[in-house]
């Protein structure tokens, strides 16, 4: 008989098999979970080479997934002074004014929306503190960043400009930029001529960061874009890589039929650990940013127009994508571009089911739910950035949508009842990485979602396991504790289906395994 690599035993596993819910050890061979059941199931799997643990209680349960995320692509955007904390503008002008300088530049990132009290964003309000330094300001959602005159001048950027997609550099009525770039495309003006970490200080950041997941209890993460596949690929050659990632490369208003087919002949590329399956579309932009596309205008008067000028043209992309067999994810948040794509999905027919997901669906009407369920269309949903809201509606998500579409706010719950699959995710760095804060957000939501209160412990759990392997295709070979599913694994010190919310948040992680490889221990 074949030996294992890897034996497991004295744990409470919760396998989420219905063949066997429940076992107490588990014996894993080449990366892949080979035995599971008691001491006596796993005792012959054992051989001289055999690392045997003993986890002495703690409870094991399959390799939590972050269903949307960008630990590549991010490392980029979280860079500088992390604003994540200001929470004011005096908060801001102080953390500014100490800044240190990176090749002359404030660069800065997290920076939340609610911290201009609603008032429009504008480089006058901190140009005083930057001592005529250019600054690059994320702010918190990806979508947006304050820029300083210094740095618009370094970009050559002196008025509006067009663009292929839904972008904008804001200008007063003189026609002057005021220091807010609105999308990607206008963010990258400023973005081409920042300074930019060496690749030898990427590389180490990208292992750090993969690690400090992993302690956390991620196995793997649905990295929302291509990364850096020569980054990653010479990093995978080296070590094992501690998360494993499935990329999703974007595709922008624009793209021609040369472009799409190009996207199809990414798909498939891969290392170990790594691989990119899938396209990434944008329908709309951010609530508080005015981009995302709502049925009905938000209190500024925005938010009537989709990421795509011609919403028909991102449905014509989808169909060739979809004839070529490639899955995609679209970011919508507001309620009509969520309808643009569920109306596309179900353009596709039968073999449209499962094939397709809806990353964010942050407000959706009445009826919505039972729609994903039917079409077969996956919700996949980040519950940290609930705590961007607040209860009273008091925060610049809701005061934009008003109190109606503020009061269907991440509708987790409602769609599961309604029996969609719904992945869960923290879409870092826009929200911390740490997958025990997504478990305990899903059932307790914040601010404006709370009233609609959150998932079950179980439902939380499927959410990183069992849904996030129907999101990415792959339910016959990984989120469950099975022969024959990689052996992807996390054990935690508690029960994080039944403790309380607020102690899955803090629930010490005793052992992660990503392939068959142990990559973090914990005490």
């Amino acid at each position: 008989m074949p030996t294992a690599e890897l034996i497991l035993t004295g744990a409470q596993v919760r396998t989420l098999d219905p063949a066997r819910p429940h076992a107490g050890a588990v014996a894993v061979r080449d990366g892949v979970i080979a035995a599971v059941g008691d001491d006596t199931d796993v005792r012959d799997w054992r051989g001289p080479g055999t690392e045997v643990v003993s986890l002495a209680g703690a409870h094991l349960v399959p390799g939590l997934v972050d269903a949307h995320s960008h630990p590549v692509w991010g490392l980029d955007m979280a860079t500088g002074v992390d604003l994540s904390q200001v929470r004011d503008l005096d908060g801001l002008r102080g953390a500014l004014a100490a800044a240190s300088r990176t090749d002359g530049w404030v660069i800065g990132f997290g920076l939340d929306h609610n911290v201009f009290g609603g008032r429009p964003v504008h480089r006058s309000l901190v140009e005083d503190v930057l001592g005529g330094s250019p600054a690059f300001l994320h702010l918190y959602d990806g979508h947006s960043a304050l820029v300083s005159e210094a740095a618009l001048k370094a970009a050559g950027v002196d008025g509006p400009r067009a663009f292929v997609q839904r972008s904008e550099v804001v200008c007063d009525a003189e026609g002057r930029p005021t220091g807010h770039l609105v999308e990607h495309a206008a963010m990258d003006l400023v973005a081409e001529v920042m300074p930019r970490p060496s690749y030898e200080e990427r590389r180490a950041r990208l292992v750090e960061l993969l690690s400090a997941m992993a302690a956390t209890g991620l196995t793997g993460a649905h990295a929302m874009d291509l990364g850096d596949p020569e980054l990653v690929g010479s990093v995978a050659e080296e070590t094992v890589l501690p998360v494993r990632m499935r990329f999703a490369p974007w595709c922008m208003p624009g793209a021609d039929r040369e472009a799409l087919e190009e996207l199809v002949a990414l798909q498939g590329r891969r290392g170990r650990h790594w691989k990119v399956d899938g396209v990434k579309f944008f329908m709309d932009g951010t609530v508080e940013g005015g981009t995302a596309w709502l049925e009905h205008a938000d209190c500024h008067g925005q938010g009537t127009e989709a990421f795509w000028p011609d919403p028909a043209a991102y449905t014509a992309a989808v169909r060739q994508l979809h004839a070529a067999g490639v899955r995609t994810a679209t970011h919508a948040i507001g309620d009509a571009a969520v309808r643009h794509v569920l109306d596309t999905v179900e353009g596709l027919g039968a073999g449209g089911r499962f094939a397709h997901r809806i990353e964010h669906v942050e407000t959706v009407p009445d009826g919505t739910p039972e729609r994903f369920s039917r079409l077969g269309v996956i919700a996949s949903m980040q519950p940290p950035h609930t705590a961007y809201t607040r209860g009273d509606h008091g925060d610049e998500w809701s005061r934009r949508l008003g109190s109606a579409r503020a009061g269907r706010a991440w509708r987790m719950r409602d769609l599961r009842d309604a029996g969609a699959v719904v992945a869960l995710g923290s879409d870092w760095p826009i929200a911390p990485y740490d997958v025990r804060g997504v478990l305990a957000t899903a059932r307790e939501p914040r601010g404006a979602a709370a009233a609609l209160g959150g998932l079950t412990g179980l439902q939380a759990l499927e959410g990183c396991t069992t849904h996030a392997a129907l999101a990415a295709g792959e339910a016959q070979e990984t989120g469950r504790i099975a022969p024959g599913f990689r052996a992807d694994l996390t054990a935690f010190g508690l029960d994080p289906v039944e403790a309380p919310a607020d102690e899955v948040a803090q629930a010490p992680v005793r052992l992660t395994v990503t392939g068959g490889r142990v990559v973090h221990r914990g005490v």
